[in-house]
């Protein structure tokens, strides 16, 4: 029997030393493209919004929008108010919380069998998983909230802990971390530096491989080390000469320090640094997808920073029993969530990608996975799309499924369209196998 060892297969061999090679600019090759890329980034804030208080009228720079959505009103052209949409398995499912936030982005059944862990692959991971190769890191995960392993009405809190899920079983590993996702941008997407050289990373790796191969895949071995040497080469002077045609990136080097080794003990902050570094791999083209929480599900999360809400946590301000004064810190602590899209939106305004701006390439969802969060309603999301698609979305538009029906409310048509305008075509995903009416077609 011939030992698998022997069996090289370059492109493998290269991926299992946990190295992604950009190949260097070649004339026989595809040009790159002329324009900007199209980037995704989902952000999402637990245990819903303050119903009475969530909402939009009219249009443009005339649309009027609740109390929770104030922080946006500088950028109300900007967005597309999203009313109506939900998942119908989760309002399906008799756990009121942990049944009803991990398949936000995929629309599939949790399962409540404490011995099985199991949701569906989210949108963004799918994207991840078809067009993650385009860039050094295919998709950045991201949160405020370590990963909760406590149980919770008998259910594991990874299912309040992720948004993002790899695959039905797999959630997606989430950073908290902000040094170390900046350490991933300015690396080669793996935390290494990128002048640290692809052969020295894979020369462990190939010495303790070549005594288990014959003389002949030693020889190819070695023909492959130096091939990867040449190709090193090859794109150092490349980069020398400048000579990448098509668009490319408006940063090369990040405009931030980088952040401490430990974690912000401060919320503010944590989340402003988080914010910031999506924006900074978007500029560098480092990922095209993000998702970020800013809170888990059945968050413990403290808003004392907030003025009025001291010693308030997010959990109890949202089961607050119709409480008047609970009820207006709840306003507050949605608002503050709002404030955090308006931060990043109005960060990617001001970069300029020759002509756009990167908001101009970029589309943001901003939502939760339960409406009225003390009635654990799922029966309808609050959701807000922001920016322009690469002007494919027409913006300073309210898009109301409500009276439509069941078929036209379902959320995963909108991921249907999302994943379609990314460049990646699937006929079904989750429970639908249409896109969204009227998203693209600047309808009402």
């Amino acid at each position: 029997m011939k030992n698998p060892m022997n069996q090289i297969n370059r492109r493998n061999f290269l991926r299992g030393a946990g190295v992604a090679l950009a190949l260097p600019w070649m004339e026989s090759a595809k040009a790159a493209p002329a324009k900007p890329p199209l980037r995704f980034g989902c952000i999402f804030f637990s245990n819903g919004v303050e119903p009475i208080h969530w909402w939009a009228k009219g249009s443009g720079a005339n649309m009027q929008l609740g109390l929770v959505l104030e922080p946006m009103l500088p950028h109300r052209e900007d967005i597309v108010f999203l009313k109506g949409l939900y998942n119908q398995t989760a309002v399906a499912s008799t756990s009121p919380h942990l049944g009803r936030m991990p398949n936000m982005l995929s629309g599939a059944t949790v399962s409540l069998d404490p011995a099985v862990i199991r949701v569906g692959a989210t949108m963004d991971q799918v994207l991840s998983q078809r067009i993650g190769n385009q860039t050094a890191i295919p998709s950045l995960v991201l949160g405020i909230e370590p990963n909760e392993l406590r149980l919770e009405d008998g259910l594991s809190m990874i299912y309040g802990s992720s948004l993002s899920w790899a695959s039905p079983g797999k959630p997606a590993t989430k950073e908290i971390y902000p040094a170390r996702v900046f350490d991933r941008l300015v690396g080669d997407g793996k935390g290494r530096q990128l002048d640290r050289s692809i052969l020295d990373a894979v020369l462990q790796e190939s010495r303790d491989l070549r005594p288990k191969v014959n003389a002949s895949d030693r020889r190819k071995l070695d023909e492959y080390l130096e091939s990867i040497r040449d190709i090193e080469k090859r794109l150092e002077r490349a980069g020398k000469d400048d000579r990448l045609e098509g668009w490319r990136p408006t940063l090369k080097e990040p405009n931030m320090e980088r952040p401490t080794e430990t974690l912000p003990q401060n919320v503010p902050d944590h989340m402003k640094l988080m914010l910031d570094l999506v924006v900074l791999a978007f500029q560098m083209d480092k990922t095209r997808i993000a998702t970020l929480m800013l809170n888990n599900d059945l968050s413990q999360m403290n808003f004392r920073f907030l003025k009025g809400v001291e010693g308030a946590l997010h959990l109890d301000l949202t089961h607050n029993g119709k409480a008047p004064k609970a009820e207006a810190m709840y306003l507050r602590t949605n608002q503050y969530h709002v404030e955090q899209l308006a931060y990043i939106v109005d960060r990617m305004k001001k970069i300029d990608e020759g002509g756009q701006t990167l908001f101009d390439n970029s589309l943001l969802l901003f939502g939760s996975n339960l409406f009225d969060g003390d009635a654990h309603s799922a029966d309808e999301m609050p959701l807000i799309l922001a920016g322009r698609a690469g002007g494919a979305l027409k913006t300073g538009r309210i898009l109301n499924y409500m009276a439509k029906g069941d078929d036209a409310r379902r959320a995963c048509r909108l991921y249907l369209s999302i994943m379609e305008k990314m460049g990646v075509q699937l006929a079904h995903f989750g429970d639908a196998d249409k896109p969204l009416e009227n998203l693209w077609s600047g309808e009402v």
